[in-house]
C-alpha cells in the first residue's frame, strides 16, 4: 500500500470540495421529503427517516411543489426601485397615511381614541405573527399613542 503526502492545502481543497458536492447531489434530485418530531421536539426534515420515527413520520413528493417554466414567465419579474404590494387594507400612495394626523396634548379624547383605532387598523396588515411591525407600517400609518394613561380606558 501507498501512502501519498499533501503537504499543501490547494491540492487537498480541490478533492474535498468534490467528495462534499458528490455526497449533496443525490439530495438536490430527491423528490420525497418526510416530516417528523425527534425525542428532543425538534421537527425534522429529510428525504430518509430513521428507523424509529418511520410510523409518525409523514412524507410528501416535492415534485408536486416544482414550479414549470410556463408559471415563471408569468409571474413579472420585480423591477428594481419598484412598490412592493402593499398589504390588504393599506392605502397608496405617498403622503396618505393613517391617520392623518397624529395626536397632541392639546386633543380632546374622543378624537384621540378615534385616532388610535385609525392608527391600529392601519398597522394591522403589518403585523408580523411574532407581533412586530414591518417597517414598511410607517410609510403608510402614524403611530398614535395608546390614549388610555390620559383618557382612561375607552367606553365601548
Amino acid at each position: 500500500m501507498t501512502k501519498v503526502h499533501c503537504s499543501s492545502k490547494a491540492v487537498l481543497l480541490p478533492w474535498l470540495a468534490a467528495a462534499v458536492l458528490a455526497m449533496l447531489a443525490p439530495a438536490a434530485g430527491a423528490s420525497t421529503i418526510c416530516r417528523w418530531v425527534d425525542e428532543n421536539g425538534r421537527t425534522q426534515l429529510s428525504d430518509e427517516v430513521p428507523e424509529r420515527y418511520k410510523r409518525t413520520a409523514s412524507c410528501t413528493d416535492s415534485q408536486k411543489y416544482d414550479v414549470s417554466p410556463v408559471q415563471r414567465q408569468a409571474v413579472p419579474a420585480a423591477q428594481p426601485g419598484a412598490d412592493a404590494p402593499r398589504p390588504a387594507g393599506a392605502v397608496a400612495g405617498a403622503g396618505a397615511k393613517r391617520p392623518a394626523e397624529g395626536v397632541t396634548d392639546a386633543t380632546d379624547c374622543q378624537t384621540w381614541w378615534r385616532r388610535y383605532e385609525e392608527a391600529e387598523a392601519c398597522f394591522g396588515p403589518y403585523r408580523t405573527a411574532r407581533g412586530g411591525i414591518k417597517a414598511e407600517a410607517f410609510d403608510a400609518c402614524t403611530a398614535v399613542p395608546n390614549p388610555e394613561s390620559k383618557c382612561s380606558a375607552q367606553k365601548n
